[in-house]
């Protein structure tokens, strides 16, 4: 079978063979008498058998035409004798299996109405021994439990039928949605994969760029220093010593941005500490590196996601690097709240400020906002020349949990 709208399956196709091989043995064992009579009775059985391995499709006027020819072939053995309509009532049934598949709700009503109408008119025509009052009530009696036993048989099968397609096609319906789900999550892993690539190679390319303008400049300087020093050696100590302490300045500065590549390029900065103990280990190294001046107001209710971490220790580090190179800053807050379903992280700085709309290329600032739009966040600058900084940062902590708990109810269904 192939029907439409709802697809089959073998439980059906089951029934149906077992009532055509039910209808097929009633009409010719009960009783067995070969003739030619016996064979033109079972061919229409088994022509609506064969009918039943393809259903029609999509279009209406081939499902009415074909539910027609199976009332013809069903009515056909009413004609040849009282003993012909025995299997009607089974051979019904299996046209009202195949109008379930194939018929929305109203034409499967319509071929329901059709059947007990045409049974009953096929119960009400048989002949009655009217010489005999008795046998004509018994009759009567008989033919009204017929039709009714047939009329219940009918509608039961009817919505039994409909609830095995119903609950058939949900279950299809959520199968289609969870391939779609794993879809979609196969093409974020992806498309996560190639972001986490190109921030991987901009982090590098930024990397590089620091390490030969900072680092090498900073080594560059020191040498001189050096150099000057074994200069001044002899002939002017005064000089030489100063020399020294400059190129000892310098080496503590290159140490210092050893230091920030060495803590970028980790692939867990965390690992495995708490976020707040992280953030202070940060930023006890930024102050007494920077000497710059740190306040922090922490307050978390609960443990973060992994990817929560790592992206807000991340950009208090990309922060503080900025301060430090660009800001000339005095004083920096953090905060960093868990209110309402959200992650709210602020950071603040004295220093001289900038224009946003005139900087927002940079590989820091650009790297911050990235990384916050993976978390489907929110991110916000507020800065002016000679005003300080303020960046805003607020992450949707439980649209992140619903969507990992949707994922994981659907593998858990199917």
């Amino acid at each position: 079978m192939n029907p439409s709208p709802y697809p089959s399956f073998r439980l059906l196709l089951q029934i149906e063979w077992l009532l055509l091989t039910t209808a097929i043995l009633m009409q010719t064992l009960l009783p067995f008498n070969w003739s030619w009579l016996l064979l033109l009775q079972a061919l229409p059985i088994l022509a609506l058998g064969v009918m039943g391995l393809r259903l029609p499709m999509g279009n209406l006027n081939k499902k009415i035409i074909y539910t027609a020819l199976e009332f013809g072939l069903i009515l056909l053995p009413a004609t040849q004798g009282i003993l012909a309509t025995r299997p009607v009532f089974l051979l019904y049934l299996i046209m009202l299996i195949r109008s379930c598949q194939i018929f929305k709700r109203s034409g499967q009503f319509v071929v329901l109405t059709l059947s007990l109408l045409s049974y009953s008119l096929i119960v009400l025509a048989k002949p009655i021994d009217t010489e005999r009052p008795r046998v004509v009530e018994l009759v009567w009696d008989w033919r009204i439990s017929n039709i009714l036993l047939f009329s219940l048989t009918l509608i039961f099968a009817l919505m039994l039928i409909n609830a095995l397609l119903s609950e058939r096609q949900s279950r299809e319906k959520l199968e289609k949605v969870y391939q779609e789900l794993e879809m979609t999550h196969q093409q974020l892993h992806q498309y996560a994969l190639r972001i986490e690539d190109q921030a991987t190679l901009q982090e590098r390319n930024r990397i590089a760029r620091e390490i030969h303008d900072g680092l090498g400049h900073t080594l560059t300087a020191q040498t001189i220093q050096i150099n000057n020093a074994l200069i001044f050696w002899q002939t002017q100590s005064d000089q030489a010593l100063i020399a020294i302490k400059q190129a000892k300045q310098l080496g503590a500065e290159a140490l210092l941005e050893v230091r920030k590549s060495v803590s970028v390029l980790r692939s867990n900065p965390l690992q495995g500490q708490l976020l707040e103990s992280a953030i202070d280990n940060l930023l006890q190294d930024f102050k007494q590196n920077t000497g710059i001046e740190v306040s922090t107001s922490i307050h978390v209710q609960q443990s973060l996601p992994s990817e929560f971490n790592t992206t807000l220790y991340r950009i208090i580090q990309e922060s503080l690097t900025n301060i430090y190179k660009h800001a000339q800053a005095k004083i920096v807050n953090i905060e960093l709240l868990q209110e309402l379903g959200f992650v709210r992280l602020m950071i603040e700085d004295n220093g001289n400020g900038f224009d946003p709309t005139q900087n927002t290329t940079g590989f820091g600032l650009q790297g911050m906002k990235e990384r916050t739009l993976a978390l489907c966040g929110q991110f916000m600058i507020d800065s002016q020349l000679g005003q300080g900084c303020r960046l805003i940062i607020s992450l949707p902590i439980d649209n992140f949990n619903d969507a990992k708990y949707h994922i994981n109810s659907y593998q858990t269904i199917l």
